[in-house]
């Protein structure tokens, strides 16, 4: 969908800046060098948020008590550092650098 403008600008005045590609109907704007390494990377971050959601359950929002909540987010994230295969951005100096030369 479209992003107008006014969003953008409600959110910039709450401290949230939006981070998303640019849209033919859009404007162009400057990103900042680590904001473009992360959208390149956008898959492995979403694979990694349906992984904590799904198998590690922390998606679940019917706690009783905050307590109970944290200690089954904390709980999820342990079990989380436990799996073997976990997706990774990998970026290193060698990808920042041809980006800051540009």
């Amino acid at each position: 969908g479209y992003i107008s403008q006014t969003l953008l600008e409600q959110l910039w005045e709450q401290g949230v800046q939006l981070v998303t590609r640019v849209r033919r109907n859009m404007k162009n704007r400057l990103l900042l060098l680590f904001d473009k390494l992360l959208l390149r990377k956008r898959s492995i971050i979403e694979a990694v948020n349906d992984q904590l959601k799904n198998i590690s359950q922390i998606g679940h929002s019917r706690h009783r008590s905050p307590f109970n909540f944290f200690v089954n987010l904390i709980a999820g994230l342990v079990a989380y550092t436990f799996r073997e295969k976990k997706p990774s951005l990998d970026i290193r100096s060698s990808q920042v650098l041809p980006v800051v030369l540009m």
